[in-house]
């Protein structure tokens, strides 16, 4: 049987292709984007072959812009196309279970949060056949420093026969300017990058040859990779169904205060923290003179450069970058205690008057890791959110791929801000500088846009806490008179003088389906922004109802223009056939910063050899891995879910007789599985398996390979090698059998347990590899030279603990049951002491079954 493979393919607006198996060629990429009154519309399609001659598993996936709405996804198999259906999520859930559980392929295409970062859809194709996917989103674009753009990010790592990159643009009230470029473009693509631009429209094309993409005329690397940029800014105006884009020139600033608190925690040492001092020093030579600004360290401490806020004058912004240039990383990670210091820091200076009357207060946060001082995460969200009450804006900037951005996300939002992802690249500190420059300087604040009683209806929100400089505020809406020709609308807010009044003139055109898009649109985003944001914190019955309201309303549009919400799914069903039925087709959409095939970038466990136990975090491609030494014979709990009934139990054995060098080696020798709710118990010893459910019991021997299915569990035996556990609605592991020479004086069999897929396990799994099911948050910092010199020793922050760790490496013996593949991990030494809960001691049972 030829081992299958998976191919990937990820789309804007971040494409990357990835070819793992020679024995699939994608044949086509392309990217067509339409844009009307600034309302995108993108279709994405791709083709793939199998050349093999037997099925390869083939994946697409897809990274979409935060704000977009997928609007139809489809394959072509076969010269057959399928088409998904937008339903209610529970139903949509019911329809695909219903699906696959006849035999039939089927994609179920879901939001798991507000994020909507990618979707996923794995299938199997056979052998010399092709598959086409086709993915339909719309996103409303946002104006950013005077401009809109539009970006597509390439790294196809192969050569594609078909590639192509189009843009069509469609402004109606006329094009100001359109700009395209790449990051990888040389001299010779240059000319590649095709731009034709009217008054009202513009064309945009890319697309090189084979020849035109290889890194050299014998290579078969891609020459491309890096971003695609498109940028443009039009003419200002509006619609029937209208919309509005405030945006006034000329302007005067308003004055800020702000307050930088810096992340200086373990986590940071490195290139991080010096990305950050050199930020500092740049932002802090570009806060305007009459500002006023403050800093803020923190790790379990904290430290303010001074007490209050201070002017930026040449000699205090000297004096404040002398600071910022000795912050060296230390410590865990307290956000609570240090985001509260900078409110109270604002709050104080202006209770004393010490800051101008007519300013804006704004804190930026800047951190990479996750908080495990000053409470839960709730708790801490909660917190600011009441001590900020409205007054001030919060903005948050997480940097690097192991920090909690919905955290973060939703802590900024609560309190009138943004969150942005700061990647862990050479130009992180650009990104810092640039994030800056967006709100440094404020035009507005508390912006009110009123229009004329009984004028208008379907309005989307009209109020705004800020407005800065090259942003511009969107209003959509409908007329409740056609025959309206124009009216004024007033812009009330601070920064405009005392009682002063903005009149806008807006021009009128008849209803399309663009306009009516951007009123959906942006009443939706309004809708799932008090799901997700505002109300977590409340639990009174009013705002309760409130979010019951926002919701029906969400799904109520969601459903009535098909669009894939965080309330709703879609769902791809593919007939059976005569051939009869295929395998199921695996579709997801997931959160920011999870990939496709999710079970397989979830946190792995295992134990296995000595030392025992390892915990791989492949999202953090890092490894942690203990050791519990104990007497042979001792039983412990490894696993336990009270929630669905589920315990897994070890006992561990010794060697036949101590080494002539003293040392006392321990393995796991049986293992015990129970599931109360299933009614299904295992025991696995290095000489049988017995597997009891409803009253059977069936016992085999590892010389035997046997396959069994049953309704609650599937058990798959490689003959001397391993036994593969399917729990329905639970989860999957594989147990290995190590045999050992006979005639060996010392070692003896032993087993080695890995989880396959657990995300079905409840947030109360506990045991000594349970406790880790949901990831864990630590931070390493101070390496220095080890006892051996290819093993240093570091100190890791991890659960309010500070711990002397050594690198090292653990095996996995999974695809290579003799030699194993050594996996790097941080070792944690005295039996796990400061990782897990308790202590070793906590968990030792009575018995292989028993829970206590």
């Amino acid at each position: 049987m030829l081992l299958q493979r998976p191919f990937r393919v990820t789309f804007p607006f971040l494409i990357c292709i990835l070819l793992v198996s020679y024995m699939v060629e994608v044949l086509s990429v392309t990217v067509h984007c339409t844009v009307a009154s600034r309302f995108t519309h993108t279709v994405m399609t791709s083709t793939a072959l199998n050349k093999a001659n037997s099925s390869q598993e083939i994946f697409f996936e897809v990274d979409l812009p935060k704000t977009a709405f997928i609007t139809n996804f489809s394959m072509e198999i076969e010269g057959q196309i399928y088409v998904g259906v937008v339903n209610e999520k529970e139903q949509a859930k019911k329809q695909y279970e219903k699906a696959v559980s006849s035999g039939r392929t089927a994609g179920l295409v879901k939001a798991s949060g507000r994020k909507m970062e990618k979707f996923s859809v794995s299938v199997n194709i056979a052998a010399e056949s092709n598959v086409t996917f086709i993915l339909t989103y719309e996103e409303l674009l946002q104006r950013k420093f005077g401009k809109y753009e539009i970006l597509t990010r390439i790294n196809p790592k192969q050569l594609v026969e078909n590639f192509q990159i189009v843009a069509d643009i469609y402004e109606p009230q006329g094009i100001a300017f359109v700009d395209a470029h790449a990051t990888f473009l040389s001299n010779e693509l240059l000319p590649l990058v095709e731009k034709t631009v009217t008054d009202n429209k513009a064309h945009i094309s890319f697309s090189p040859t084979l020849d035109q993409q290889r890194k050299c005329p014998e290579c078969d690397g891609s020459l491309i990779n890096g971003d695609f940029i498109i940028k443009y800014d039009v003419k200002r105006i509006v619609n029937g169904y209208f919309v509005h884009f405030f945006a006034p020139p000329d302007l005067p600033r308003i004055r800020k205060n702000v307050v930088f608190v810096i992340d200086r925690s373990g986590s940071m040492a490195g290139p991080k923290m010096i990305q950050t001092r050199v930020a500092m020093e740049s932002i802090l030579s570009d806060v305007h003179p009459d500002d006023y600004f403050g800093i803020i360290l923190f790790d379990s401490s904290i430290e303010p450069w001074k007490q209050s806020l201070t002017k930026a004058t040449e000699e205090n912004v000297d004096e404040a970058i002398k600071f910022v240039r000795q912050i060296y990383p230390r410590g865990t990670t307290n956000i609570n205690d240090s985001v509260m210091k900078a409110i109270h820091m604002l709050q104080d200076d202006r209770r004393n008057k010490k800051l101008p009357e007519r300013s804006v207060d704004m804190i930026i946060l800047l951190t990479d890791g996750m908080p495990n001082e000053g409470g839960n995460l709730q708790r801490i969200q909660q917190n600011v959110c009441e001590a900020i009450g409205g007054n001030m804006t919060l903005f948050c900037l997480g940097f690097g791929d192991d920090v909690d951005y919905s955290f973060l996300d939703v802590m900024a939002k609560q309190n009138n801000g943004v969150a942005r992802r700061i990647y862990e690249a050479s130009d992180a500190t650009l990104q810092l500088q640039g994030f800056y420059d967006e709100v440094a300087s404020p035009l507005l604040s508390a912006v009110d846009l009123r229009y004329p009683d009984n004028a208008v209806d379907s309005l989307t929100p009209h109020h705004f806490s800020q407005l800065f400089n090259g942003s511009e505020i969107v209003v959509a809406g409908r007329l409740s008179e056609n025959d309206m020709d124009n009216f004024l609308v007033e812009v009330f807010a601070n920064g405009v003088g005392e009682g002063q009044v903005i009149q806008c003139q807006l021009w009128l055109e008849w209803i399309s389906k663009t306009t009516l898009l951007w009123v959906y649109i942006l009443n939706l985003g309004a809708r799932l922004s008090e799901f997700f944001v505002l109300f977590p914190l409340t639990s009174k019955s009013g705002p309760a109802e409130k979010k019951s309201n926002a919701t029906a309303k969400a799904l109520e549009m969601s459903l009535k223009y098909s669009f894939v919400t965080p309330l709703t799914s879609m769902v791809v069903t593919k007939p059976e056939t005569e051939d009869g039925p295929s395998g199921p087709l695996i579709a997801d959409k997931l959160t920011e910063g999870r990939t496709a095939g999710e079970a397989g970038r979830r946190t792995q466990l295992s134990l296995d050899g000595d030392p025992h136990f390892m915990i791989e975090l492949p999202e953090r491609e890092d490894a942690l891995c203990f050791n519990i030494n104990d007497s042979p014979g001792t039983i412990f709990n490894l696993v336990k879910d009270p929630s669905i009934g589920l315990l897994v139990n070890g006992q561990t054995i010794g060697d036949k007789m101590v080494a002539p060098d003293g040392k006392v080696n321990t393995y796991f020798g049986r293992l015990g599985v129970v599931h109360h709710s299933l009614g299904v118990r295992l025991e696995v010893t290095t000489e049988y398996i017995t597997l009891s459910q409803d009253g059977q019991k069936v016992k085999l021997l590892w010389s035997d390979p046997a396959s069994l299915k049953g309704p609650s569990v599937d058990l798959l035996l490689t003959k001397d090698r391993s036994v593969k556990v399917t729990l329905r609605d639970s989860v999957k592991f594989v147990i290995l059998l190590h045999k050992v020479w006979k005639m060996h004086p010392y070692h003896q069999d032993y087993l080695g347990f890995y989880t396959l897929d657990s995300h079905l396990l409840s947030p109360s799994v506990h045991g000594l590899l349970g406790q880790f099911y949901h990831g864990i948050e630590f931070e390493v910092g101070d390496q220095r030279p080890g006892e051996v010199p290819e093993k240093p020793d570091a100190t890791m922050y991890v659960k309010g603990h500070q711990l002397n760790v050594t690198r090292g490496w653990q095996r996995d013996f999974r695809k290579d049951l003799k030699r194993g593949k050594n996996v790097p991990c941080w070792f944690i030494h005295s039996n796990g002491t400061g990782l897990i809960d308790g202590s070793a001691e906590d968990y030792i049972v009575s018995g292989l079954f028993k829970t206590v």
